[in-house]
Formats: structure tokens, C-alpha cells, sequence
């Protein structure tokens, strides 16, 4: 009796075990899904049963950067011609990546038994090279971060697939202005900013950035290059005689190599170059050799007794602080102590100096 239990609870056990087994294994199976299901034995043309299909299908097609393609459409005879012109219309104005790169789609279409075959001819206004540069980003900061590594390296395009993003070419070029600021050692001369985005709306569009430099590549790299040896001999000498130098200590040592002049050049270049800058040139040759140092600093824009003005914010000791190159006398102000002198600037845009 004993024999038999044992070899009943054996039999149960390898039979749980054996179900576990298959358990594990579908719930750990992942089947792909494909938005442009394939024709059994022939992977290069595609299925649609929907409308739905028929347009992913062309998204498919443009994402491959094919010219051409077959679709094989299963729908009642009414609403061929009906969901072709639909689907490439859509495709070619309301797919993001359509509305920037393609042209326009043609179409041919004949009946074969239980199903009509498509041939799909696109014609491209972009060259893959383009297509495959476009970078993911969502939201602000992950915009204005890709716009800081193309001016840092002078790129003449960024193209952009964001998220969630509601906003217009204006912001666009805010954002790109921020990011000019926000790499100072590469500050030599805002470039022209050119804003196309794909399509007018949606949850995701494409976002294309044409930067136009007001001096060749050739001419800026040489003159990033020479800015860059100066900031490296002023951030030396700093660092040998004051350990570590503050922002006054920086400030007193830039203002030694040129002066504030309205009628100046606007590029910290400028300064090192001719020996005097406006208050963007000062504010952004400050702002470079902050950075040299290690020093959190911030170009400000806003207005002095009523004229357009540039200077800076600096975190110090006690937080963050004015701090204005061009001024007789630079020194460290407060929100307060700044606007009695005269400066009015947007509260958002800078930190709190309290």
C-alpha cells in the first residue's frame, strides 16, 4: 500500500512539475508585434486588412526609407481607391516622420482574387543621412541639451523627434538662444536660427533646426581654438596665485585682459582679440572662464536703466549673486540691491539671489 502512494505522489509530482514547465514557458514567450504584417513566404510585401494597417504599413515603408514597396490590401472593392489616397495623404501630412521627408507617394493598384496588390512609389525630399540623424527628445531640456552639442561643435542641423510637444518655432528659438549662453567658450557669433516642425500638431512631431554661423567653419574653429588657449592661460594663472579663485578673483583678472565698450564685439573673443567687448562679449568671456574654473556661473539678460544689458549670476558662499563686468566697480549684488540700481530682468529665468 505504501509502495502504490508513493509511486501515486511520484506520478503527481513529475505531473505538477511538468505543467510548471509549461507555465514558465508561455508566460516568458514575447511575440513581436509587427504594425506591417508580411505575406506568408515573401517578406518584402506587406499585408493590410484595415485601413489602420494600410497606413502602417506606409509608415513601415518610410521608416525603412524604401522607394517602393507592394501591399497586398484585403477590403471590399468600394474602399480601395478610397483608403490608398487617404492612407498617403495622411502619411505624406500627419505621420511626423512623412511630413518631413517624403514628397509625395504614388500609387498603382490592380485586383488578384481575394485581394487588390498595391505598388507603392515614394519620392523623398531628404536623404537618408538626414533621416537617420534624427535624435529622440522629450521635452525643454533634452531640446536645449542637443542644441548646447550642436553649437558647441558648430553643427549647421539638428532634426528632432519630440514628444508631448506643443510649443511653436518661438520656443524653439528661446531655446536655442539659451543654449548659445550656456556654451560660452563656443560663443562666436549667435548664428541664424531656422525653425521648420512636422506636422502643425500632434502627441509627436519632428522638429527641424537650421543654424547659419556668421563666419565660416574654418574661421570659428580657429577662433574657438585660440579663445580656448587664452581661458587656459587666464584659468592657470588664477589657480597659481589664489586657491581656489573666487568670481571677483575672475572677474578682476578678465577685466585686466580688455574692457567694457558699448560699440564692442559681442564674442568673448572679442575681448581677448581687440581688448574690448559689450556686455555680451564680457558677460559670456566671464561666463567661459567660470566654467575653466569650476565655478557656477550664468549669463543674465535684461535691461539697464531701460537699455538692453547683459551680466551674470554666480553661486557664492552665501548663494547666488549679481555680478555685472561692465560696471565701475564690479562686486556681488542681491535681487533687491540689483533692481534699486536700475536692472530689471525676468524672475524665471535666473536663480533666486537672495
Amino acid at each position: 500500500m505504501k509502495k502504490r502512494l508513493f509511486a501515486l505522489l511520484a506520478a503527481s509530482a513529475l505531473l505538477l512539475a511538468g505543467c510548471s514547465t509549461l507555465l514558465e514557458r508561455d508566460l516568458s514567450q514575447v511575440d513581436p508585434h509587427n504594425t506591417a504584417p508580411t505575406t506568408e513566404g515573401d517578406p518584402s510585401i506587406l499585408r493590410a486588412d484595415s485601413y489602420q494597417e494600410l497606413v502602417n504599413a506606409l509608415i513601415y515603408l518610410v521608416g525603412a526609407g524604401a522607394e517602393s514597396g507592394t501591399i497586398r490590401l484585403y477590403t471590399d472593392a468600394e474602399d480601395v481607391e478610397t483608403f490608398l489616397s487617404d492612407a498617403c495623404l495622411e502619411v505624406v501630412q500627419e505621420d511626423p516622420l512623412g511630413a518631413y521627408c517624403v514628397e509625395y507617394i504614388k500609387y498603382s493598384v490592380d485586383p488578384v482574387l481575394t485581394y487588390f496588390q498595391a505598388q507603392v512609389q515614394i519620392t523623398y525630399r531628404r536623404t537618408r543621412e538626414q533621416v537617420s540623424s534624427i535624435v529622440q527628445a522629450t521635452g525643454v531640456t533634452a531640446i536645449r541639451s542637443e542644441l548646447e552639442s550642436a553649437l558647441s561643435s558648430f553643427a549647421s542641423e539638428r532634426v528632432l523627434r519630440i514628444s508631448y510637444f506643443e510649443g511653436d518655432e518661438a520656443v524653439i528659438q528661446d531655446l536655442a538662444r539659451q543654449a548659445y549662453y550656456a556654451t560660452p567658450a563656443s560663443a562666436l557669433g549667435m548664428p541664424q536660427v531656422s525653425v521648420s516642425i512636422y506636422p502643425d500638431s500632434g502627441r509627436q512631431r519632428i522638429v527641424e533646426i537650421l543654424l547659419d554661423y556668421p563666419l565660416e567653419l574654418s574661421e570659428l574653429e580657429e577662433r574657438q581654438e585660440s579663445l580656448d588657449w587664452e581661458l587656459e592661460r587666464l584659468a592657470q594663472r588664477l589657480s597659481n596665485q589664489t586657491d581656489p579663485p573666487g568670481p571677483l578673483d575672475a572677474a578682476s583678472a578678465l577685466l585686466r585682459e580688455g574692457s567694457w565698450d558699448p560699440q564692442g564685439g559681442s564674442a568673448p573673443y572679442d575681448l581677448f582679440d581687440t581688448g574690448a567687448a559689450d556686455s555680451e562679449g564680457l558677460s559670456l568671456a566671464f561666463s567661459a572662464l567660470c566654467q575653466r574654473l569650476g565655478l557656477s556661473c550664468r549669463v543674465a539678460q535684461g535691461e539697464r536703466q531701460g537699455e538692453p544689458h547683459l551680466w551674470n549670476v554666480v553661486q557664492t558662499g552665501e548663494g547666488w549673486r549679481h555680478l555685472d563686468l561692465t560696471a565701475e566697480e564690479p562686486a556681488l549684488y542681491t535681487d533687491q540691491q540689483l533692481l534699486e540700481l536700475g536692472y530689471i530682468w525676468e524672475e524665471d529665468a535666473l536663480p533666486l539671489c537672495s
